[in-house]
């Protein structure tokens, strides 16, 4: 889903409130000084918590320990006194200010910080109140999971590494990644880690793969075998045949170990896959699977899918580790690999994958309904949870961090009030809150039409389900009226809209697509041009009713060139016409299969959410037992039967 953001803050009501925006401003051009003078003004507002945090995190940086934690003290039990904690644990972890950073740590109620959490394991194991060599593995696993060359899990993966409780290999891992990712400042602080004089080689080999793989004294210089490793990952994003080709080369295969080579095979199987290259399991034979990472495992598997290869889906999600095995994706290609291999025997095979299927069969996801409709039970909508109480109601009207969250929507502050909303619900109480109080705080947000949070919080449940609060229906005439006027499913709408904006109207993405059906710019203009809407101005797509005339036209246009194929014309609304055209090559697969082999993570994600998303507006809507299979279909190269394209689809 596209990253959002509100274009228009609400205006501000009393004097208060416009110090406290005026504060906002500040904090963003960080006038330290115009802070604390307006702090006194908004004292006794319902968001001074924010003022304070904004206060004290411009001053952060040079404020004696005193005036923080007086700072804190002033907002006791609030999302800011813990995000302002964190960001002062951060500061000190940076400055090596243990003291501090031991006495502040226990106070840290969030726990979510990766940085904070490797600080306080080097910590912790130097002070033996844990293993070393337990520290050490957890904070290798959060350096690996960083995107980012961040202070704190490096620093102590260096620490550990200097004590002997980590090893070379580790950054080498780390490397590997970044190189596959193309991360170079991530790159660049693994690999000076071990040698800073290593860095400007690894640049280079960034820079021009082939020709460091083709120097004819590569083979004698020192760290070969972990820079052509580092080169082969990096040629084979680009070129993954070139790069199968170097790691047949003699002197590789003899002078790589078989974890560096089977690391190598794993991108280079991976690259092909994403490319729909027939060769891709052919690359994956090369490596021994024990040696290959999740990604590369998951990448395996539907280069097997698409092959029509289970055993290879079979063996690839074998390997995989038991976090990944377990997701509902694995679990549902585990058991239809079964199905298919009728292994060890037809009987045993339908016993075991039945019970895969019904350990994950739920009304929620894509392969939950999948696995549902796979044992054949009906797709409806769940039988509402009981009333919520005007005392449960009343308890979520008057929790103090909901108000301020309220409050921040009300003054246009929509991130804070998403974050202050978030900690609330999901973080201030470990384990996050029961569910019938996410039930009442999710009716509160529906009732202020707020309806993201709506649905973020009714999803949060784990015993009940509403449907009606993860799958409002606002607007219900205007998503009706504009999805007959172009021969779609309503169903189908909402599921687009759901994924798109949450229903934030008003909602804009970081690459300019605006409104419900988040509509590009020069998207909007074609079509309004096409179902002849006259005098179209591009700011016409933030109004709500336009926005929902532009978007289901659109996708009703997208729906006829792609033949009728729900999954197509989803992924061409999230990744364009011609991505969608080019993914189609090839053998004629089913959707469930050809949706898993999208080489676009968020793409693949995006269509899976819209099709389950449709499936449960069907429901709700229709009342009536829906088919999630039934939208899928087929997917392949255009028939020569079909209607002409439309090649001028953006």
């Amino acid at each position: 889903m596209a990253v959002l953001c509100l274009v228009a803050p609400a205006l501000a009501q009393t004097p208060q409130d416009r110090a406290l925006l005026q504060m906002r401003d500040a904090f963003t051009k960080r006038q330290t000084a115009t802070l604390s003078e307006l702090l006194p003004r908004v004292q006794g507002h319902t968001l001074e918590p924010l003022a304070r945090y904004w206060e004290a995190r411009a001053r952060l940086e040079n404020a004696p320990p005193e005036d923080i934690r007086r700072a804190l003290d002033r907002m006791p039990g609030t999302y800011w006194e813990d995000r302002l904690r964190n960001d002062w644990l951060l500061h000190l972890g940076r400055q090596r200010d243990w003291p501090l950073f031991e006495a502040e740590r226990p106070l840290f109620r969030m726990n979510d910080d990766r940085q904070v959490a490797c600080y306080a394991l080097m910590l912790d194991a130097a002070a033996g109140r844990q293993p070393a060599a337990e520290a050490a593995r957890e904070a290798e696993r959060l350096w690996l999971l960083q995107r980012e060359a961040d202070d704190g899990c490096a620093t102590a993966v260096k620490a550990f590494l200097d004590s002997g409780h980590l090893h070379a290999d580790t950054v080498w891992r780390r490397a590997r990644l970044a190189m596959e990712t193309n991360r170079q400042p991530v790159l660049r602080q693994a690999v000076a880690m071990l040698d800073p004089d290593w860095v400007p080689l690894v640049e280079s080999i960034a820079q021009d793969p082939a020709a460091y793989l083709d120097d004819k004294i590569t083979a004698i210089r020192p760290r070969t075998r972990e820079m052509v490793t580092l080169a082969v990952i990096r040629l084979a994003s680009s070129d993954p045949a070139a790069a199968a080709e170097t790691l047949l080369r003699k002197r590789w295969v003899t002078q790589l170990t078989r974890e560096e080579r089977s690391w190598a095979w794993g991108v280079v199987g991976k690259r092909a896959a994403q490319r729909r290259m027939p060769e891709a399991l052919a690359y994956f034979a090369h490596a021994s699977d024990e040696h290959l990472i999740d990604d590369h495992l998951a990448w395996k598997a539907r280069a097997g899918l698409r092959a029509g290869a289970w055993g290879h889906v079979l063996e690839a999600i074998a390997a995989m580790s038991p976090a990944q095995r377990q997701q509902a994706t694995w679990v549902y290609w585990q058991a239809r690999s079964l199905q298919a291999l009728q292994q060890p025997s037809p009987d045993e095979a339908a016993v075991r994958s039945r019970e895969l299927l019904a350990s994950i069969a739920a009304p929620t996801g894509f392969y939950e309904l999948l696995a549902m409709e796979a044992l054949d039970l009906p797709i409806t909508a769940p039988p509402p949870p009981p009333a919520l109480t005007p005392q449960e109601r009343e308890a979520a009207a008057r929790h103090p961090g909901l108000q301020r969250a309220r409050a921040s929507m009300d003054l246009g502050l929509r991130s804070e009030a998403v974050r202050e909303w978030h900690y609330t619900i999901a973080l201030h109480t470990p384990g996050g809150k029961e569910d019938r109080d996410l039930l009442a705080a999710a009716d509160l947000a529906c009732r202020q039409q707020w309806w993201d949070r709506c649905i973020n919080t009714s999803e949060r449940t784990r015993s009940v389900q509403d449907q009606r609060q993860r799958f409002p229906t606002p607007y219900l005439i205007q998503v009706q009226q504009r999805a007959g006027e172009v021969g779609l499913d309503p169903a189908y709408v909402y599921g687009v809209i759901r994924q798109e904006s949450r229903f934030v109207s008003n909602a804009r993405s970081h690459v300019g697509a605006a409104g419900l059906m988040q509509v590009m710019p020069a998207t909007a203009r074609w079509t309004a041009r096409r179902i002849g809407l006259d005098n179209f101005r591009p700011e016409q797509i933030n109004d709500r009713d336009t926005n929902i005339r532009i978007g289901s036209a659109y996708l009703g246009l997208a729906l006829q060139h792609f033949e009728g194929s729900m999954p197509l014309a989803a992924a061409a609304y999230n990744a364009g016409r011609s991505r969608a055209n080019s993914w189609r090559d090839g053998p004629v697969l089913p959707a469930d299969i050809w949706i898993e082999n999208i080489p676009f993570e968020e793409t693949r994600d995006y269509v899976q959410r819209v099709l389950a998303n449709t499936t449960h507006y069907a429901a709700l809507l229709s009342g009536q037992p829906q088919s999630l299979r039934a939208r899928l279909g087929t997917v392949g190269p255009r028939a020569d039967s079909a209607p002409s394209l439309d090649r001028d689809l953006p």
